[in-house]
């Protein structure tokens, strides 16, 4: 019979392997609880920290770009958010399945987007790529439906012009990165950007982006809204007729300048070529340049109203002094002849007749006399050697003016007649508009307000300083005014309107050679003349069409339908044969039902009475229709105040009343009752 194992001895064989076990379990338990100690106490903040980093993030909260108008408001540009394709290539195991399911959502890849695509998407350590910017609702939407892994949609703002070319050059465009690139938007960027706020951005699992949670610091701020002096309207009209010009001429290109030059206010600033900055990356370089305050070009005989207004302001010549151009040649040191332009021989011309005819032998004649340090004053009184304009700091060029010490005898002849010098179209459109103001220079500029929040900045004229005496540039006008009614420019002529101006043609400069078949031709003027509303330059590069290459032929055609169109649009009173007011004697009929306030004390006079001078008459109103009676009261240079439509039922003040130019009249428009005379 088997012998019976003891319970004690089962113990004492197992006891310590027990107790090995319970120590081995009690270092574990000891190990785990420091472990957590460690964990959730030492390393406590370390992990909150990581999971915050992990789980949310703070991120810029872009600020709304602020929108560019026109002068009355209308938008120029302003940003829209759209649906933009984006991809975490790290997401993505297939890339080339991926892209060709998004190229059939898409609908129109090009064989270079799509290997563009695959190759993007295959960089499986790449976290983000663009897929494609600013896609159509339609093609956000499928691409949507698709829920690919590593696909997704989010907005991004994009810049809109709704007028596409127009004033594109003035205005520039902004990138892909939403940064002004050119133009108003790359040179107030700053503003027009805003500020950023920032928020707090919970991610989820996939940490492909997430929503908004909650805002850190201050909002963001909009940007500011930019209010152009551009008129949209005559911008147009500008863009037309340089456009037909330059096509006309089979130009290389050409741009044109309209001012107001009493404010220095750009209604109009055309380029041609031009582009459409919502699809800027197609446009080329010569596309997108603004001529105007860009390109440089010798002004040639426009110049000529620099050298002839510093003459009459020194009193070294009078308009009706004689200058002898001899046969038409003039020797210039030892070699060089200076020729008039198409072989012509003036003989004795007088000061005025220099300008009219454009000779260069009277201009040097002239130059000779004033000499390099008084011409060379008035080059830089008149603006030239530097940029004028602050709206287009960074891109106006500032030209090319030697110093007039360092003028020879030749550069001194060169520059009299408008050669040897680099001016922008803007500076010499401004000089012209110097000659306008009575001889004050008043600074250029595109921008006239700036919109932030409810308040409206204004941009006042600023008036640079004064070059002329209001009796010189008053001489100056009348000899501009003989270079379009019988000098060179008389297809700048207007049937309405008298207008002052100069032809300039010279040949293009390449690498110090002149070349003898091209030709810069321009024309500048003002109009009307006496009370010029506008000053407009146009200069065409390298006509090579039907007519010959002169300002007088090309430019002057192109300035007439600009100014004529304009200041029709503008509603600028003729100069020429005005339209007489309509007068007739007020009777009792025409007594009002009630009387009416009167602003201030007005005469009223029976139409056979003389009108005292420095006054006007009103004439009978009532029954015309609105549009006839505001015409007749701007052509008499009074204001309308107008209230209602239909025709005038009121006047305010009477007919025959005594107002001095430029007063006001109330007009109250509206439809009479049945058998009721107005």
């Amino acid at each position: 019979m088997a012998e019976r194992s003891e319970p004690r001895s089962w113990r004492q064989a197992a006891g310590p392997r027990l107790l090995i076990v319970g120590v081995l379990l009690s270092v574990w338990v000891l190990a785990v609880f420091a472990m957590l100690v460690h964990l959730q106490i030492v390393r406590h903040g370390d992990f909150v920290a990581q999971a915050t980093r992990q789980q949310t993030s703070i991120e810029p909260e872009p600020a709304q770009r602020g929108d560019i108008i026109d002068r009355h408001g209308k938008p120029l540009a302003y940003t829209v958010y759209e649906d933009t394709v984006c991809a975490e290539p790290i997401r993505i195991k297939d890339a080339r399945q991926t892209v060709a399911r998004l190229c059939e959502a898409l609908g129109d890849c090009a064989p270079g987007e799509r290997a563009r695509l695959e190759q993007a998407l295959g960089r499986t350590a790449d976290k983000f790529e663009f897929v494609r910017h600013c896609v159509s609702e339609e093609q956000a939407r499928r691409v949507a439906a698709l829920k690919l892994t590593g696909i997704f949609l989010q907005k991004e703002p994009h810049r809109y012009y709704p007028n596409k070319p127009l004033a594109a050059n003035v205005l520039g465009f902004v990138g892909g990165d939403n940064v002004g690139q050119a133009g108003l938007e790359a040179r107030y960027e700053p503003d027009l950007r805003g500020r950023p706020g920032r928020i707090l951005v919970y991610k989820d699992g996939s940490k492909q982006g997430g929503k908004p949670y909650a805002r850190v610091g201050a909002p963001p701020v909009p940007g500011a809204t930019f209010e152009t002096t551009i008129d949209a309207n005559l911008q147009h009209i500008v863009e037309r007729e340089l456009g037909a010009g330059v096509k006309e001429n089979r130009a290389l290109g050409g741009c044109a300048v309209v001012m107001v030059p009493s404010t220095g206010e750009i209604l109009g600033m055309a380029s041609y070529p031009t582009f459409d900055p919502n699809e800027f990356r197609s446009a080329s370089d010569e596309q997108r340049r603004n001529r105007c305050v860009q390109d440089l070009y010798e002004p040639g005989s426009t110049f000529k109203i620099v050298t002839g207004s510093a003459a009459l302001e020194e009193k070294v010549m009078r308009p009706t002094d004689l200058i002898d151009t001899g046969n038409g040649t003039i020797t210039i040191g030892a070699a060089r002849v200076i020729r008039e332009a198409q072989g012509h021989q003036y003989g004795t011309l007088s000061f005025e007749d220099v300008i009219v005819k454009s000779s260069n032998i009277g201009a040097v004649r002239i130059g000779q006399r004033l000499g390099s340090s008084l011409l060379g004053k008035y080059v830089e009184r008149f603006g030239f050697g530097r940029r004028l304009s602050p709206d287009f700091r960074g891109a106006e060029n500032a030209g090319i003016v030697w110093r007039p010490s360092q003028w020879t005898e030749s550069a001194l002849a060169s520059v009299s007649m408008g050669y040897q010098i680099g001016v922008t179209p803007l500076q010499m459109v401004t000089a012209a508009s110097t000659v306008a103001n009575g001889g004050e220079f008043v600074q250029p500029r595109v921008v006239g307000a700036i919109i932030r929040g409810d308040r409206r900045l204004r941009v006042p004229p600023k008036v640079l300083g004064r070059v002329t005496s209001p009796e010189t540039a008053a001489e100056m006008t009348s000899i501009m005014e003989g270079v379009v009614e019988r000098g060179t420019a008389t297809a700048a002529k207007l049937e309405d309107f008298t207008v002052a101006g100069k032809t300039g043609t010279a040949n293009k400069n390449l690498d110090g050679h002149y070349l003898e078949h091209d030709y810069n031709v321009s024309f500048v003027g003002f109009a009307p003349s006496r009370q010029p509303a506008l000053a407009i330059l146009v200069v065409i590069d390298t006509p090579r069409g039907p007519n010959r290459p002169f300002g007088g032929t090309v430019a002057a055609p192109i300035f007439h339908r600009i100014a004529n169109e304009a200041l029709r649009y503008l509603a600028v009173p003729p100069t020429i044969n005005p339209v007489p007011p309509v007068l007739r004697a007020r009777s009792e009929a025409d007594s009002p039902p009630a009387a009416r306030p009167v602003s201030a004390p007005v005469t009223i006079v029976p139409a056979s009475l003389p009108v005292p001078a420095g006054q006007i008459a009103l004439p009978e109103l009532r029954g015309l229709s609105g549009r006839e009676a505001l015409r007749i009261l701007t052509r008499l240079g009074i204001a309308p105040r107008v209230a209602g439509d239909g025709i005038v039922i009121d006047q305010d003040p009477l007919p025959g009343s005594l107002i001095e130019p430029g007063g006001a009249c109330r007009l109250v428009l509206g439809r009479p009752a049945p058998g009721v005379r107005p």
